[in-house]
């Protein structure tokens, strides 16, 4: 072999060898530099806080705050949103269903749950207010209603989903003393459909449903506002808010001990950021500037003052045996309960 074929070889094995070198050393470079692999949150939650936007600000201080984790929600009503935390889908809820939420207790499914925020449901309707029940309490409406019914003259739609507002519903209609199963039945007007209407959807759909029919139906205040101020529904209110409308919101983290995602610890975290100073005083002004009124309304400052109106109507529709969260169903809570 010749001198120069030599040095021909030679100058390739020092090239690959630099090229080697250089991609090593490329590598190396990048597995230190490159960020970390982000933890997954998952949230399985009721629509209306869903829909209302507040989730999204919530997600943006939560992981800013740890840049560890990346949160993901799924939307849908309360009772689906605990289905897919009993499968092992998601690491914790945020519901508003309370009978719902201590049967998930009860399961062995949920701990540590937590009130973090409220506000309420109402009665919407046509400007028209057929069956008028403008300025009366739920259960006088609700019989107003189906009054407007049978001569039809009214109509009434349903969530249909089983979430905390079609819970809430069914709780109203039992306080008029009528049977639900009957009503559903019942013709409008002699005709051959009924003036219930089931829309098996979302608040938002539902509240679409309820405007293209003009009818009435129940809603959170939040998830109304924000459908009223973007022009998608004419409907207005027209039963306010009381003691038999209250809605609550809470987390729950699903037990580890039966969950199999491993997240509990970043779970408890984002449990202690919801009842934060931080997410308490957020959610003091969320919504006002947009919708001139807030969309929801923080737990945790209201009991400052255990003797106010609302903090005894929360202890006696969310609290079980005197706690938000009894002692059996608490694991490794920390300071959550101080």
């Amino acid at each position: 072999m010749s001198s120069l074929a030599g040095f021909k070889i030679n100058r390739n094995v020092a090239m690959i060898a630099a090229v080697l070198i250089v991609v090593t050393a490329g590598s190396l470079y990048w597995n230190l530099t490159r960020p970390p692999e982000k933890e997954s949150i998952i949230v399985s939650t009721t629509t209306s806080l869903y829909e209302t936007g507040v989730l999204d600000v919530l997600k943006t201080r939560f992981e800013a705050n740890n840049p560890e984790y990346n949160v993901s929600f799924i939307s849908q009503g309360t009772g689906l949103a605990i289905e897919t935390a009993k499968r092992g889908d998601a690491d914790l809820i945020l519901v508003h269903a309370p009978a719902s939420e201590l049967a998930f207790m009860e399961s062995g499914s949920g701990v540590n749950r937590k009130i973090f925020a409220y506000n309420f449901f109402i009665i919407v309707g046509s400007e028209g207010d057929p069956a008028g029940v403008a300025g009366l309490g739920p259960v006088e409406a609700m019989l107003k209603i189906r009054e407007g019914g049978l001569a039809g003259k009214a109509f009434w739609v349903s969530r249909g989903d089983n979430s905390g507002t079609h819970t809430k519903e069914k709780a109203l209609w039992k306080l008029t003393g009528l049977n639900l199963d009957e009503i559903k039945l019942e013709a409008a007007g002699g005709s051959d459909g009924t003036w219930y209407i089931e829309a098996g959807a979302g608040m938002t759909a539902t509240l679409q449903l309820a405007n293209q029919k003009d009818a009435y139906t129940l809603t959170d205040v939040a998830t109304y506002l924000k459908n009223y101020k973007n022009d998608n529904i004419q409907l207005v209110k027209v039963v306010d808010s009381g003691e038999d409308t209250l809605n609550v919101y809470s987390a729950i983290v699903c037990n580890p001990e039966s969950n199999p995602r491993g997240m509990f610890d970043a779970s408890m975290k984002f449990v202690q950021f919801l009842v934060s100073d931080e997410t308490q005083n957020m959610l003091k002004t969320y919504g006002q500037e947009e919708f001139g009124s807030t969309l929801f309304k923080p737990w945790v400052p209201e009991l400052q003052n255990p003797d106010s109106e609302i903090v005894k109507w929360v202890e006696e529709q969310a609290y079980f045996e005197g706690s938000e969260c009894p002692t059996q169903y608490r694991h490794q809570a920390g300071n959550l309960y101080r």
